[in-house]
């Protein structure tokens, strides 16, 4: 619903009116998207941004949108690996072939291609085991949203590094999504997660995450009121609290 806005259009906005900060999309539902218009717009964005794209990548859960869109919801898991594969290589070749189930292309010419080497970061985003498993394969960061520490601590992490072992590849980058909300008092801990509660228990969130080797800590705002999207007084104030009492962003660290 209303006010949620297009993503690729918007980060083309994005990258004229920006010029230092990463821009990206958190997430994309890559199935719903032809990954040859999709690697094209995005190589565009990151064209016109003098490089600063990040692709966050999910399978999307809403059935309903894959039915109008006419994409089968229960293979959404496989068509997202192909099309990450489909995407990958049209941002690293000048002319690109793909044969898969879902998506065949034959000699497709991508200039310009992206200006990141050798492509824009991909961060997947998704708790699953799946999903970790996607995000070793075709990801460079793994990209979960409104985590338990209790679990990123002592079950994600542990085990998106098995995964990466059993697969023989590096073990992405750590690139957690935390819903900020701060609050005037302590909540109790087994019943917030990371980035809920008073600024000293989200300050330790931030130093805890800091200390397990998280690249970036996205900051969503977005507490499940479509109606606050429209009135943004809230989010900037807490993004002010952030930045004046948690974070040292000269620094890119906790304070």
């Amino acid at each position: 619903p209303a006010p949620f806005y297009e993503p690729i259009s918007l980060l083309g906005w994005m990258a004229g009116v920006t010029t230092k900060i990463e821009i990206g999309t958190t997430v994309i539902i890559v199935p719903y998207r032809n990954p040859v218009e999709t690697a094209r717009a995005l190589a565009n964005v990151d064209q016109l941004s003098g490089g600063r794209l990040i692709f966050g990548v999910g399978i999307g859960w809403a059935q309903g949108e894959f039915d109008v869109l006419k994409v089968p919801f229960k293979q959404r898991g496989a068509i997202t690996n192909e099309y990450l594969e489909a995407i990958k290589l049209l941002w690293t070749q000048d002319v690109a072939s793909y044969q898969g189930k879902h998506i065949s292309f034959e000699d497709i010419h991508t200039a310009p291609r992206p200006v990141r080497s050798p492509h824009p970061p991909i961060w997947v985003g998704g708790p699953s085991e799946a999903a970790m498993r996607r995000a070793v394969r075709y990801g460079d960061g793994y990209h979960p949203i409104r985590i338990r520490m209790d679990w990123f601590k002592n079950e994600g992490i542990p085990r998106l590094k098995a995964i990466a072992d059993e697969e023989g590849r590096p073990m992405p980058s750590l690139c957690p999504r935390v819903r900020l909300r701060i609050m005037g008092s302590d909540l109790p801990d087994d019943q917030r997660i990371v980035g809920e509660g008073s600024v000293d228990q989200i300050r330790r969130d931030m130093a805890q995450l800091e200390e397990l080797g998280c690249a970036y800590v996205l900051l969503d705002t977005y507490y499940d009121d479509i109606e606050a999207t429209r009135h943004n007084e809230v989010a900037w104030r807490m993004l002010s609290e952030m930045a004046e009492k948690v974070l040292d962003l000269a620094g890119q660290t906790v304070r």
